[in-house]
């Protein structure tokens, strides 16, 4: 009797935490596998939207991270830039959710949806981003934070118009992005994650 109580001390939590481990498996195969490719296709036809009204074919200069050092590199990208600045900064973060075509690490995770833009008088660009964004991050603050000056840089450094960013998710101010990174203040560029000088560059500010 004591022998078979045993046994099933050991075998009911081996079946309890097989089964939650086969859930979890059915789960990212066959739904985080689906969605991904969905995400990836929406991705794309937001660009092809995008081009199909732009006028003039431009050199623009996006960041993505370098975990190795810590740092942003640059990389080089023609774009299709649309008429208006808001769809400029749309088409600048659909670029940077593709990915490096030079083989950087992802400056945002991919199927990362920007829902809305809005970009002020004062230059301030309102982004508001689906929960991709920080669900499918790099933990970290290192990486919290190259993602945020990845896309506050390019940014800034491709649109004259945009002079700081306010980064929203799913509507609202989030506290941070993953845990580490503060989102509750207005982020202005510091191209010093890339190497270049630091003057007249700020931080984040409240």
């Amino acid at each position: 009797m004591k022998r078979n109580l045993i046994l099933i001390a050991i075998v009911v939590p081996i079946l309890v935490f097989g089964g939650m481990y086969l859930r979890d498996l059915v789960r990212r195969t066959f739904f985080e596998n689906r969605q991904r490719p969905e995400a990836e296709m929406q991705t794309q036809l937001q660009q092809q939207a995008l081009q199909s009204e732009a006028n003039t074919q431009v050199s623009v200069t996006l960041f993505f991270p370098d975990y190795g050092t810590g740092s942003l590199v640059e990389e080089g990208r023609e774009i299709a830039f649309a008429p208006n600045d808001a769809d400029r900064i749309r088409q600048v973060v659909l670029a940077l959710v593709s990915g490096s075509q030079q083989g950087h690490a992802s400056a945002l995770p991919a199927g990362t949806v920007l829902r809305a833009v809005f970009l002020t008088s004062d230059g301030t660009a309102y982004l508001d981003f689906s929960n991709d964004i920080s669900q499918n991050l790099p933990v970290g603050i290192e990486s919290e934070t190259l993602a945020v000056y990845s896309v506050v840089d390019s940014l800034a450094t491709d649109i004259p118009a945009v002079k700081r960013v306010k980064f929203l998710i799913q509507g609202q101010e989030a506290e941070t992005l993953n845990g580490h990174v503060d989102l509750t203040g207005i982020y202005t560029p510091n191209l010093t994650w890339a190497g270049r000088p630091a003057a007249g560059i700020a931080n984040n500010t409240n």
